[in-house]
């Protein structure tokens, strides 16, 4: 059953989503503080969920940040905001970003739309296409929509990450009691740190 309709993006919009991500982070990381956002292109004044990643680019690379709401109420603008910002906190990935980080680090952003709650989640989800969330009593989480194809998962690998990103055991997803949701999500991302945006 879907829940939400996707918001229509152009690589233009896409493109904005990235600075603005890439702005909060800054602003956060610099100063502490949340950027004002002013005026903004239309599509960012939709209410729907947003999703940042930040990855360094220093030596192997790493994931520096990723955090967000699959669920959103806000306007796309705020949203992409929060998101930044808690990413790049210590919340994230047990250390908060710093400012000798920035010009290494690569920004992604999730825009969300089409929330499908599915009783077949293997059936259902593509790979590529669909992030994924489960919710098991007060504990839940959500899986980056392009990793299950960047490390080549199986529908059921990725339901099982899922739940262990979530602190779940990994067949979680399986009880009846579980709650798994697909979400489509629209991926911009920086082709090298604050370079030119793609859209994946």
């Amino acid at each position: 059953m879907s829940e939400a309709e996707t918001v229509p993006l152009t690589i233009e919009d896409g493109t904005r989503a990235v600075e603005i991500a890439r702005e909060a982070v800054t602003s956060f990381v610099e100063s502490g503080r949340r950027p004002q956002l002013g005026s903004m292109r239309e599509a960012f004044y939709e209410r729907t969920g947003a999703l940042v990643r930040l990855e360094s680019t220093r030596g192997p690379g790493r994931l520096r940040g990723c955090a967000g709401a699959y669920r959103g109420s806000e306007q796309l603008g705020h949203a992409i905001v929060d998101a930044a910002i808690e990413a790049a906190s210590e919340d994230s990935c047990g250390s908060e970003v710093s400012a000798a980080e920035l010009p290494n680090l690569r920004v992604s952003v999730c825009v969300v739309g089409d929330l499908i709650l599915t009783d077949d989640p293997v059936a259902d989800m593509q790979i590529g296409t669909h992030g994924v969330a489960v919710e098991y009593g007060s504990d839940g989480g959500w899986l980056w929509p392009t990793v299950p194809e960047e490390h080549g998962w199986t529908p059921e690998q990725c339901l099982d990450r899922t739940c262990r990103v979530s602190n779940l055991s990994p067949t979680t997803w399986q009880r009846e009691d579980a709650l798994t949701t697909l979400f489509e999500g629209r991926v911009f991302r920086e082709r090298e740190p604050n370079g030119s945006v793609e859209s994946l």
